[in-house]
């Protein structure tokens, strides 16, 4: 009967080679499959036409898994040239473009037997078997199990994901998981160049014996030789890497191995313990020649609710000066940095982070990396540690946050005269801050609240905070504020003050156009309520409250112009605020307004204070222009202008970068006039012409180069010398010819003449390998100048491995 006319008919091969088609399905079932009898279901299908070739690596693996073709799970599709059945000798032979399918796996090759007694398929010839997670694995003679997953082959080699590539004499499939190969080769670099020559990968792994065991998620090797451009750099008797399907197992990490003048010899080895799938603990234990061991612990884990991490490290030592010299008694040093964040429900969540040392060089001595993170809902601040415990609740219209932080600094002294680094007479190592001076800020309470329903037309909002803050020690100042010898002591034991402070504010804003002028109105009061403890003098506690209102109005006129080339936008805008003169008390201790920075972003602000002891007051006027201008092209850049005008004036003098008038002239500026490079720039200039502030940089990103460039100069109180700073800072990765090209990474202080970091070297990139040499610079360590010399490498699946020569001064 013609199936001609059906909806589910199947196309027929052409007439001219129907007659060499042959197509039989073979059932499986049971221990011992058995070859269908002739009332078996048939599938009819083309013969597939592909060219026949020896046992090659393709660059690309098949995309997904195979479809089940509409077969039943004990059905195989069989699909030959010509198929021969040998009853004698219980075979079914199949040669000439062989296909066989079976849930979902392909075997292909030129002739392929099928013993119907044993169940096993044997391939003559060039053959290639897909999994359905889209392997490939080719030979030139292969012997295998009625499912396609178990068995043996010579002249293997196998495709896998994320670019992994096997090749070996002969394999041994045990199971759908575990192939054992005989002197193999292994890599995940490109084996083909793009006009489709064949190359030499950039790196291999030789070994005798190779293991892949998909149920560990680990390939083990035997024998191993790491090859980089063909040249051996490793040997190992052992190795493992992990399966390319595997997100994370146990295992060795490469070393990290230096020489140094601070440790001598150093060997840390890492391992990671995988614990769970929501847990690992990473194991780096450090071996010096010139200091005791050191032990590194990092724990991970993951909750429904949120995450935990905790690094922890250990030694017993004595103290020791940048050449290693151990001076003082043994006792423990450790460290900490913790972190977790978790979810209560839907608008309420905790925290903490616990960042804590028992001496200050001891992340400096064993190279600690990644100190100085963000671990909490308050960023950590530069060479300082934060602890903190918070939660938050937030939704629509309210957020309040209750938090408590301590902190530990590592920040060098400078002397205010000479400009240069306090140093320990003995030990040569530079004098930190005094950490007793700093506050323990327990509890600190912020709340807002914005009523979602306009208020006369505009929109309120409600502010309240609360802080309390204590103090072992009044001065930061580790030599006494009238120390001025490069060497010092210790200062006197002062009491600090104790305070306590509590803050309401509302705002109210409005907005409307007048003609062509938007208009925005606003309001804001706030009262401050301050109880002060262990006060010098007579009088040991304090109580004061105040209060401040202010009134204006922001305004703007933007004015646009279509040209040929594109749009301009000149924009006047101006601030205008009215407040009662300031009378700042001056017992209250300025705790949250120490820096002030006027720029572009609050220029226009009421009050150019982020904290609340110190405030503006009075009548002033903050005005300017900004122009933007959008080029057809693509290409924008804008520019600013403004200034600041008051009529009174009452600021403390230990404000830091705070002109006395507050009157300077702001600009800036930013520009991307070509696709890949962008360009700002900043300035605060004073009356007389100087400027005080000053920032400019240039962002790049091509194909064969990216980078920054920065300038920064501040003068931070131009009365109190030494405490001014200009950097300028390089970073930059540039490809020069091929895979070849130089990084740079420099910060140079170009008012202390010295070099806060700075890497210079070379590079080489490919698809599968990233390595440079390089050479750094520090002299802003606590244990003095630093030069090094290490060559880092990083490759795909086996991650990266460095090695470190250091020369310490």
């Amino acid at each position: 009967m013609s199936d001609a006319g059906r909806p589910d008919a199947r196309p027929r091969p052409p007439l001219k080679t129907a007659w060499l088609t042959s197509a039989v399905a073979l059932t499986l079932a049971g221990v011992q499959p058995a070859l269908a009898q002739s009332d078996a279901p048939v599938a009819t299908k083309p013969a597939v036409q592909e060219p026949s070739g020896p046992p090659h690596l393709p660059d690309r693996a098949v995309d997904g898994p195979v479809g089940p073709d509409d077969l039943s799970p004990d059905e195989m599709l069989l699909i030959a040239d010509s198929v021969t059945k040998d009853d004698k000798n219980h075979k079914l032979i199949a040669t000439g473009h062989v296909e066989a399918r079976y849930q979902g796996r392909i075997l292909r090759g030129e002739e392929v037997e099928f013993d119907t007694v044993t169940g096993l398929i044997t391939t003559n010839g060039p053959s290639q078997v897909i999994d359905t997670d889209g392997t490939v694995s080719y030979g030139n003679h292969l012997v295998l199990d009625q499912h396609l997953q178990a068995g043996a082959a010579t002249g293997f080699a196998s495709r896998q994901n994320q670019g992994v590539k096997i090749a070996s004499a002969t394999a041994v499939k045990r199971s759908q998981d575990v192939t054992e190969l005989d002197h193999a080769i292994f890599t995940a670099c490109a084996l083909c160049t793009k006009d489709g020559h064949t190359s030499q990968p950039t790196w291999t792994i030789q070994a005798d014996k190779v293991i892949d065991d998909k149920t560990k998620g680990l390939v083990f090797y035997r024998h191993a030789v790491i090859r980089v451009k063909g040249i051996p750099i490793f040997y190992a008797p052992i190795l493992w890497t992990p399966d390319a399907k595997t997100e994370e197992s146990s295992g060795l990490f490469p070393p990290r191995v230096s020489v140094s003048q601070r440790r001598g010899f150093s060997w840390e080895q890492p391992y990671l313990w995988v614990i769970s799938p929501s847990q690992d603990l990473e194991i780096s234990p450090q071996i010096n020649t010139k200091l005791n061991p050191f032990l590194n612990l990092d724990y991970r884990k993951r909750f429904w609710s949120g995450e935990l991490e905790a690094r922890l490290g250990y030694t017993y030592e004595a103290n020791s000066d940048s050449e290693g010299h151990r001076f003082g008694n043994e006792t423990s040093r450790s460290y900490i940095l913790a972190n977790g964040a978790f979810q209560i429900d839907n608008n309420w969540r905790w925290g903490f982070a616990a960042e804590r040392t028992s001496d200050a060089t001891l992340f400096d001595r064993y190279d600690i990396p990644n100190v100085y993170e963000n671990r909490g809902l308050f960023d950590d601040d530069q060479r300082r540690l934060t602890s903190q415990l918070y939660a938050v609740r937030q939704d629509d219209d309210s957020f309040i946050s209750i938090s408590a932080l301590a902190f530990q600094s590592f920040r060098p002294y400078i002397n205010p005269v000479t400009g240069q680094f306090f140093k320990d007479p003995k030990t040569g190592q530079l004098i930190v801050e005094n950490n007793d001076a700093l506050p323990v800020a327990a509890p600190m309470i912020e709340a807002r609240w914005d009523p979602r329903d306009p208020v006369l037309g505009g929109r309120l909002r409600f502010l309240a905070t609360g802080v309390a803050l204590t103090q072992n020690q009044a001065s930061l100042d580790p030599c006494g504020p009238a120390s001025t010898e490069f060497n010092c002591l210790p200062p006197p034991n002062i009491p600090g003050i104790d305070e306590r402070r509590g803050s309401a504010q509302f705002d109210w804003r409005w907005s409307f156009l007048a003609g062509a002028v938007r208009v925005d109105p606003f309001l804001s009061a706030r009262g401050d309520a301050y109880n002060l403890s262990d006060l010098p003098g007579a009088s040991k506690n304090l109580t004061v409250e105040r209060g401040d209102a202010t009134a204006g109005a922001d305004f703007s006129y933007p004015l646009m112009r279509r040209f040929d080339w594109g749009t301009m936008i000149v924009e006047p805008l101006a601030d205008v605020d009215v407040s009662p003169a300031v009378h700042l008390d001056p017992r209250i201790p300025n705790e949250d307004s120490l820096s002030f920075t006027l720029d572009e972003n609050n220029l226009f602000s009421p009050d150019k204070f982020t904290g609340f002891d110190v405030y503006e007051g009075g009548a002033r006027l903050n005005a300017g222009v900004r122009t933007t201008v959008n080029w057809d092209d693509g290409a924008w850049g804008w520019f600013l202008v403004g200034r600041s005008f008051r009529t009174s004036q009452a600021f403390p003098a230990g404000v830091t970068g705070l002109n006395h008038d507050l009157q300077d002239w702001v600009i800036a500026a930013e520009a991307t006039p070509l696709p890949g490079l962008t360009a700002f720039g900043r300035a605060d200039i004073s009356n007389s012409g100087g400027f005080d502030r000053a920032e400019a940089g240039i962002d790049w990103t091509y194909k064969r180069a990216h980078g920054f460039a920065r300038y920064f100069k501040d003068d931070l109180d131009p009365f109190t010398p030494g405490f001014r700073r200009q950097d300028a800072e390089l970073s930059t990765d540039v490809l020069i010819i091929a895979h070849w090209g130089v990084v740079m990474d420099v910060t140079r202080d170009l008012d202390k003449r010295l070099w806060r970091r700075s890497e210079i070297g070379v590079m080489y990139e490919d698809d599968c390998l990233r390595a440079t040499l390089t050479y750094q610079r520090n002299e802003t360590g606590l244990l003095g100048p630093t030069d090094a010399v290490f060559l880092r490498m990083s490759l795909p699946i086996l991650g990266s491995a460095g090695f470190k020569r250091y020369d310490d001064h």
